[in-house]
């Protein structure tokens, strides 16, 4: 079997080995950064929910991203058939839904997930695009219940 090729990128938190494979394209870039279209998904440690979608063009440009589900499960995306065609989905078992986290400094407890401009990944076939929500009952600022209450 033929060893994956790795590369090392520079990150925000240091520098990080990726695998070629670990590679999303987005094909519109992010909003804000239509420019950039090559990130790859760094978990940033074992147990925890958040990852860095870094960018390989900037390595100043990496966000913290999370999986939606991990805080609620009544979450929904809606796609169109165009955006379905861009990802390249067949299926939804190819899917991942991440969403842009914001942690005020020194305030974490005011901690947000945008949930209405969602990061969807076609896991298969490494692509990804921002899909906003129009017309979404999900705030672009929702905190996340605090389980420490």
């Amino acid at each position: 079997m033929a060893k994956e090729r790795t590369k090392i990128i520079r990150t925000r938190i240091g520098e990080r080995e990726i695998t070629e494979d670990g590679i999303i394209y987005f094909s519109r870039g992010l909003i804000g950064f239509d420019d950039k279209r090559d990130f790859a998904l760094i978990q940033l440690s074992e147990n925890s929910p958040f990852l860095l979608l870094q960018s390989l063009e900037d390595p100043g440009l990496g966000l913290l991203v999370a999986d939606p589900y991990s805080f609620m499960d009544d979450y929904e995306v809606r796609l169109s058939e165009a955006e379905k065609r861009i990802l390249r989905v067949e299926n939804v078992g190819q899917i991942a839904v991440l969403v842009t986290v914001t942690i005020p400094p020194g305030r974490p407890e005011e901690t947000t997930l945008n949930l209405g401009g969602p990061i969807v990944i076609n896991t298969e076939a490494k692509r990804g695009m921002q899909v906003p929500q129009v017309d979404s009952k999900y705030p672009s600022h929702f905190r996340p219940a605090n389980d420490d209450s």
